[in-house]
């Protein structure tokens, strides 16, 4: 069994940075892909970033690419961080951890049915 907790939503003003946490515990060795989506009001869940823990290799859902920065811990914390910068109210949303324990193939996986672990999520709002 494996858990993950997110920590690090609140309400900031647009333009504004945040950062947020996600440790796992339990049988985290058997994690090699750890992500962040999030689910905006009356929308589906998307992805927000991946990593692959081994190689670091990274993806990043187009709302994302070039404010956000999804980081892994380097010591021996199963924990990944989502570094958010610029923030716009349409990045309002409760953010999920969410991990895999599948053997990674050739790209890092991207679509919720590969992830077996779920955290509760975390509420950030972005206010204008």
């Amino acid at each position: 069994q494996v858990d993950l907790v997110e920590s690090g939503g609140r309400l900031v003003q647009a333009g504004n940075s945040l950062r947020l946490s996600c440790d796992a515990s339990g049988r985290t060795f058997v994690l090699y892909t750890m992500a962040w989506f999030r689910r905006a009001p009356g929308k589906e869940r998307e992805l927000v970033a991946a990593i692959r823990w081994n190689s670091g290799a990274t993806v990043y859902g187009d709302s994302a690419k070039g404010r956000f920065a999804i980081s892994r811990d380097n010591g021996n914390k199963r924990s990944i961080y989502l570094q958010m910068n610029n923030l716009s109210p349409e990045d309002t949303a409760v953010y999920y951890c969410a991990a895999s324990e599948r053997i990674p193939g050739a790209r890092v996986f991207q679509t919720e049915n590969e992830y077996e672990y779920w955290g509760l999520g975390t509420r950030v709002t972005v206010s204008a």
